[in-house]
């Protein structure tokens, strides 16, 4: 072996070194989480003698303890849970709303992606609040109290996501879902009936065709101010003959000066937020 190639291989093994050491930390960060879930949750039974995983529901109980089947459906909804908020809650109109803001002020990187996706987290909590409310009410509640089996809590869970995205989705996206997959819109006396006739395989892209539409409206019109200002600022700049000026280095200022005028952050999240009440 050459000087170089050991000198190269001495400068990687401090770093693979790190590399392992951080996989285990993780994996015993992991392992200790799953374990105080399974205790805490799954009603893990721990013995001096040994461990012993009781994850079976007892004799005559309907909730409680919960059975292998829900711990398998349990672990999916976990697993499951980044689509979800991305597919059936407001999420993905606030969040292309924000980029829309970002790109129309003419910023790059601010605010930075991490905080546009945490402010959309957080007031996809708050628009989504009433319906996880009804869900602990009717679902989740009812279920660690004994008083509806595991099948009935899970319908009884879906059921406001429902009704929410029904009242979100256009009737012309819902009935191109409906005509690709051969299914008839069913006569109906009111939104909840439609629920329950309803299958998320056709309500869930009618939802989100019908979100993207809006995101989308919602951006152009978010263009429309900032792209007179830079209209302005390159017709005068052209008069004056300084071709050689990026506009954009003069429009900027006045981009951020008419953002905070006029409350923007403020105006938008209500908009935003008003338009799923």
């Amino acid at each position: 072996m050459m000087p170089n190639d050991q000198a190269a291989l001495s400068a990687r093994s401090p770093f693979r070194k790190f590399r392992f050491k951080k996989f285990i930390i993780l994996f015993l960060i992991t392992f200790t989480f799953v374990f105080i879930l399974s205790t805490q949750v799954l009603g893990v039974e721990v013995r001096a003698a040994g461990i012993n995983l009781e994850i079976t529901p007892e004799e005559g109980t309907e909730g409680g303890a919960l059975g292998t089947i829900e711990v398998l459906f349990l672990l999916v909804i976990v697993s499951l849970l980044p689509s979800i908020l991305l597919s059936m809650t407001s999420f993905t109109r606030i969040v292309i709303a924000l980029s829309f803001v970002r790109n129309a002020l003419g910023l790059q990187q601010t605010p930075p992606n991490q905080v546009l996706i945490g402010i959309a987290l957080f007031l996809s909590l708050f628009v989504m609040s009433p319906t996880l409310k009804e869900i602990n009410e009717v679902a989740y509640a009812p279920y660690r109290n004994g008083e509806i089996s595991f099948e009935q809590a899970r319908e009884n869970a879906v059921k406001p996501l429902k009704v929410f995205m029904l009242k979100q989705t256009q009737k012309k996206d819902l009935q191109l879902f409906l005509d690709i997959s051969g299914k008839q819109l069913p006569e109906v006396g009111s939104a909840e009936e439609l629920t329950d006739v309803l299958g998320l395989d056709v309500l869930v892209p009618s939802f989100l065709t019908s979100e993207l539409k809006r995101a989308f409206t919602i951006g152009f019109l978010l263009f429309l101010p900032f792209l007179i200002i830079d209209i302005v600022v390159s017709s005068t700049l052209m008069s004056m003959g300084m071709v050689m000026l990026p506009p954009t280095t003069i429009s900027l200022p006045f981009k951020i000066l008419l953002f905070v005028l006029v409350d923007g952050w403020n105006l938008l999240f209500g908009t935003l937020v008003s338009g799923f009440r």
